[in-house]
């Protein structure tokens, strides 16, 4: 099957491509994902799987838990490998790089944020943001405090984690994926352990990053708060993309 699946990964059927088409003009796709298929033994997670990107564009990817969603982004981010099918991240076949070669594109190119935040306890909030910069050698200057400026937390990189609140860990996850200024920004339920009022001031700085920043930010959650900032919805059910809703985020 999945054979068959490797050799159709080229070939997206014109329904699909229509549905599916960016609302964003400008240079080619920046994320390309097609055909993708994945299973652990026996037990499928997805199949025949296509996604295309550009930038300035904020796309939801939207289903009910174990449909596929992080196994897909994981895939796209190259923490996974898939079975069959592409991917093609500005231009680079992410599954036909080395691990060295993976890991180098997850450092310079991605940006990720999480549901569980995951910034280090024993650095204080600055430290956190600038742990990318130190990772790539590359001087953190003023880079920062801007970016803490940019995500409301001006003035607070002194301050250890256990002293923020959830919403605020958040936008210090944000800062941290965006500090490096990568191409696409991955983000697996940013807004599930956030309230409403927190949830929705992530997902406008999301925007707001998507569109004037001219990055493509990719969102899995089951959150139906996120809806109203996505420019295209993609619901996966049952291991495959249902359907493609195009909005006009507000």
């Amino acid at each position: 099957m999945f054979g068959e699946a490797r050799g159709r990964a080229h070939a997206i059927p014109y329904a699909w491509r229509r549905m599916n088409t960016p609302t964003t003009s400008g240079p080619g796709p920046l994320l390309e994902v097609a055909g993708l298929a994945k299973r652990y033994g026996d037990a499928l997670v997805f199949s025949d799987v296509s996604l295309v990107m550009r930038r300035g564009e904020l796309v939801a990817l939207l289903g009910e838990s174990g449909v596929g969603k992080s196994t897909l982004l994981n895939c796209v981010a190259g923490l996974d490998t898939a079975d069959a099918g592409r991917i093609t991240l500005a231009g680079r076949d992410v599954l036909g790089l080395s691990e060295p070669e993976a890991a180098r594109l997850r450092r310079e190119d991605l940006g990720f944020v999480f549901q569980a935040f995951h910034v280090l306890p024993h650095l204080d909030v600055a430290d956190n943001v600038g742990l990318p910069l130190q990772l790539l050698g590359r001087p953190r200057g003023d880079r920062v405090a801007r970016m803490l400026a940019a995500v409301g937390l001006e003035g607070l990189g002194e301050r250890a984690p256990r002293q923020l609140s959830g919403g605020q860990l958040q936008r210090v996850a944000i800062a941290r994926a965006l500090v490096h200024e990568p191409r696409l920004l991955v983000c697996d339920e940013p807004t599930a352990a956030l309230d409403a009022q927190s949830g929705r001031t992530v997902m406008e700085l999301l925007r707001k990053v998507a569109v004037q920043a001219g990055r493509a930010v990719i969102v899995v959650t089951h959150d139906n708060r996120v809806l109203d900032f996505g420019d295209r919805i993609i619901y996966m059910s049952d291991g495959r993309i249902e359907r493609v809703e195009v909005r006009k985020a507000g």
